[in-house]
């Protein structure tokens, strides 16, 4: 897929904060790959997997994979508005997955992978639904952007293992196969957001 977000091109406006620390809620399909493209962001402070979005307290993975629970593989991205802005991370987060497929991205099929952003209030909503028009307008002109934008509730930390799992497992063949092209790629795109 060729997509390279051009902000000034979509005229979307910043959201300025004088806050220290911000989180916000993405699910592109593997929690893995995810979490992989926003280590090493500049003002990005920390990545963590997990799931969000779903019906049923403190699920395990082995119970989020069945479906059942409507849960959504997702990272908390934790950054600092002064060195990184929404707009920026929007940018990386649309360049990284294909937001047209539902509940899957490649081989990665079901709801657990949908394509989702959890909001933490109004104006993030906002800002985050007008993005996407623009995005949908300008550079999805054939495709429909089927992320789910939902209100942000609770996020559950998964397991020990699946933490920084592309930074500790570089040589498991999904990382070597499909995280580590997906990466090079994207920091091609959009180098001037990496260390």
């Amino acid at each position: 897929m060729k997509l390279i977000l051009i902000l000034l091109f979509l005229n979307i406006p910043k959201m300025e904060s004088q806050e220290i620390e911000k989180k916000i809620y993405f699910g592109g399909g593997c929690f893995w790959c995810t979490e992989a493209f926003f280590e090493n962001v500049k003002g990005v402070k920390s990545v963590v997997s997990g799931y969000s979005g779903g019906n049923i307290e403190n699920p395990t993975y082995e119970q989020v994979i069945t479906g059942e629970t409507q849960h959504a593989e997702v990272c908390e991205v934790k950054y600092d508005p002064k060195k990184i802005n929404l707009n920026s991370l929007l940018e990386i987060f649309f360049t990284s997955h294909d937001p047209t497929t539902l509940n899957r991205q490649g081989n990665d099929v079901g709801t657990i992978y949908r394509s989702i952003i959890l909001y933490n209030n109004e104006e993030e909503k906002k800002h985050i639904t007008h993005f996407i028009s623009k995005l949908q307008k300008n550079i999805f002109e054939e495709k429909i952007i089927v992320t789910e934008i939902t209100k942000f509730e609770k996020f559950y930390i998964a397991e020990d293992y699946h933490q920084n799992f592309f930074k500790l497992n570089k040589d498991y063949p999904y990382c070597r196969v499909v995280i580590n092209p997906k990466i090079q790629e994207l920091r091609m795109k959009l180098k001037k957001y990496y260390n």
